[in-house]
């Protein structure tokens, strides 16, 4: 097992822990919170992570990450740009909170924002840390410290709201997350004097931070802006399920992009510096990750009422249109997570910003418009707003790996073979629920196993190349597995 394959499962050991929690907490909090309190909560996140991501990339841990010769000057200089930052914004959140709790005409946002700006007092520590992590691929020790900060917020929120703390709940919960990681990470890494300040290698720094954080205020502001307009045009309640709906739609993120985007940027950087034909990898990559995203996407889709059913209760099942239609159109963003680390391993973070400029500006039009008609026109104009997103990114990204439609086409044709065996295995098991004849557990049981079988068979008779990636990584597991039993002379 090599070192990318190695962290990629110390990645998805973390995920898939913070991932276990995530749904324990959710199915509960649901219970506990209505749609309007889950609401508010929404926008307070949403509200904090669009004003941190205007300035957290200046000095932030892709800028670590890429650094091809990384000097203890370059790791102090950062962590001096990002906690100078830090300070700001959380100052800037207590100066705005009674502001912005008017603008939404909501007396609670108030509170909620001056507690979650107490985060960005130890992003300087946790992020500066976790990314010198990243880079030197010590995922292991990265999985340990996130998992503990799951707990955390886990714990904290549902002891809070089930003692009535209403919304508040897991505002309280994410910033005693926070407190955990940084005192983990502090705890694991010990070089404190990488964490000294100073500015000597602050040029290089800003300058790369003022494309990768113009990349990373606009997508954030896009993904979470029709939380924001709901809010303002619609009312919370349409925001609580908008986010239940999102929360579900992104699952497959939490179980594989999550897992991958930590080692996808130092694993692409280490590749072209070897000098590897990044077309290849990239045509790839896509191939694999969409024979895995197409048909989970496509099982949600078609089994959403069950899924919510029994995982967030029956109070939610108005978002089943939603997520069908949000399902249906993140298919389009099979390769997104790929976009901006090939750009910046190609060295050109610009266009990454300039393809954000071209594509989600009018995005962003025509789901303010949408909210207007209601939270299912917002869900719906996805059909439109996601792929042409897609297709402006992959534009770029061609230009520079030279790769034309015909090559996008084959490297997924087997892929959408693949998904169509599955989406006729689940129809099938869809079927016969609609027509009263399974209980929504027995449904969903069977779904899982049709799903299954089919993606499978679909795998197998195409000769899809992530079959070959499952057998490598099933050998490697293996081969590691008892190297992680505890010797029985250390019993």
């Amino acid at each position: 097992m090599n070192s990318v394959q190695r962290s990629i499962l110390f990645s998805a050991a973390d995920r898939y822990g913070s991932l276990a929690l995530f749904f324990v907490a959710t199915a509960v909090l649901s219970r506990l919170l209505s749609p309007a309190e889950f609401g508010i909560y929404a926008v307070v996140n949403a509200v904090t992570t669009v004003i941190g991501a205007s300035f957290q990339e200046f000095g932030g841990g892709n800028y670590l990450i890429q650094k091809r010769e990384l000097s203890t000057d370059n790791v102090r200089a950062a962590f001096t740009i990002t906690l100078g930052i830090s300070l700001a914004i959380a100052l800037l959140l207590f100066v705005l909170a009674g502001a912005l709790s008017d603008l939404f005409a909501e007396a609670n946002l108030k509170r909620g924002i001056e507690i979650s700006a107490l985060n960005f007092l130890l992003i300087p520590f946790s992020g500066t840390i976790s990314a010198l992590l990243r880079r030197d691929m010590k995922f292991g020790t990265l999985a340990i410290c996130n998992f503990a900060a799951g707990v955390a917020v886990a714990l904290v929120s549902i002891g809070l709201a089930l003692v009535g703390f209403s919304y508040m709940a897991p505002v309280w919960g994410g910033l005693a997350g926070s407190v955990i990681l940084a005192l983990a990470l502090l705890a694991g890494h010990r070089d404190f004097d990488a964490l000294r300040p100073s500015l000597v290698e602050y040029r290089e720094i800003v300058g790369f931070g003022l494309y990768s954080s113009g990349v990373s205020i606009i997508n954030v502001f896009y993904n979470l802006a029709p939380q924001l307009f709901l809010a303002r045009i619609l009312d919370f309640a349409s925001v609580g399920l908008y986010s239940r709906a999102i929360n579900l739609t992104q699952v497959f993120d939490r179980l594989v992009t999550q897992v991958l985007n930590p080692v996808v940027m130092p694993a692409i950087v280490a590749k072209r510096q070897a000098g590897e034909d990044l077309k290849t990898v990239y045509l790839k990559s896509i191939e694999l990750l969409s024979a895995a995203q197409w048909p989970f996407l496509i099982f949600v889709a078609i089994m959403a009422r069950p899924i919510i059913a029994i995982w967030l209760g029956q109070t939610w099942l108005e978002i089943v249109p939603l997520v069908r239609l949000l399902c249906i159109a993140n298919m389009a963003l099979f390769a997104a997570c790929l976009s901006y680390p090939v750009l910046v391993a190609v060295g050109s973070v610009r266009d990454a910003l300039i393809s954000s400029f071209i594509s989600l500006p009018p995005s962003l039009l025509l789901i303010l418009g949408a909210s207007f008609f209601g939270v299912q026109a917002v869900a719906a104009s996805a059909l439109l707003t996601l792929p042409f997103q897609a297709a402006v990114a992959v534009y770029f990204i061609g230009r520079h790996l030279s790769f034309g439609l015909k090559d996008l086409a084959r490297a997924l044709m087997k892929s959408g073979l693949v998904t169509a065996a599955t989406a006729f295995g689940v129809a099938c098991c869809a079927v016969l629920t609609e027509a009263g004849m399974l209980p929504s557990l027995a449904s969903l049981v069977l779904a899982l196993c049709a799903a299954a079988v089919c993606w499978w068979l679909g795998l197998l008779l195409t000769g899809h190349p992530l079959l070959h990636q499952l057998h490598l990584a099933a050998a490697g597991l293996i081969r590691i597995a008892p190297k992680l039993r505890p010797s029985r002379s250390a019993l």
